[in-house]
C-alpha cells in the first residue's frame, strides 16, 4: 500500500494525529508532543517508503523501523493501527493494565514493532548489530 499523492499522505498523517490524541487522552497519560512531532515522518515511512506487509509482520525481507524515543509510542501505535497491523479501536486501550499497548513498545506483544524501546542508547547498539547481521547474510 503505497500512497503517492501528497494530499492523501496529509490526510493519513492527520488520522495518525487523531489516534495519538485519542489514545493519550484515553490513557490520561503519555507524551503527546513527542508523538505528534514525528507523525509526518512515520506517515511517509509507513505509507510511502517502507516495504512492509501487515499480513507478514515478521517477514525476513521487510524493512525495519526502530523507534529510539520510546516515549513516542503513541505515534508508532497509531501509525501501525492505521497501516493495518491491528485495529484502530485498540488505541483506546493505551496503557491500560491488560493492553498490549504500553508506555514503551514491546515487540513480543505489538504486531509491527521491530524492537522494544526504553533506554535511548540501547537502540543504537541494536541497529548497528542488525546492519552487521544483514550484511553477512
Amino acid at each position: 500500500m503505497k500512497i503517492r499523492d501528497i494530499e492523501e499522505l496529509r490526510k493519513k498523517a492527520n488520522d495518525i494525529r487523531i489516534g495519538i490524541i485519542e489514545a493519550v487522552y484515553g490513557a490520561s497519560s503519555g507524551h503527546p508532543g513527542g508523538s505528534l512531532s514525528c507523525a509526518d515522518i512515520l506517515t511517509v515511512l509507513y505509507f510511502n517508503q517502507m516495504h512492509i506487509d501487515p499480513n507478514k509482520a515478521r517477514d525476513e525481507e521487510r524493512d525495519r523501523f526502530i523507534l529510539s524515543k520510546g516515549h513516542a509510542a503513541p505515534a508508532l501505535y497509531s501509525t501501525l493501527a492505521n497501516r493495518g497491523f491491528f485495529s484502530v479501536d485498540e488505541l483506546k486501550n493505551l496503557r491500560h493494565i491488560d493492553s498490549n499497548l504500553q508506555g514503551h513498545p514491546d515487540m513480543n506483544k505489538v504486531p509491527g514493532v521491530d524492537m522494544n524501546t526504553g533506554s535511548l542508547r540501547t537502540r543504537f547498539i541494536y541497529c548497528k548489530w542488525n546492519c552487521y547481521e544483514f550484511k553477512i547474510k
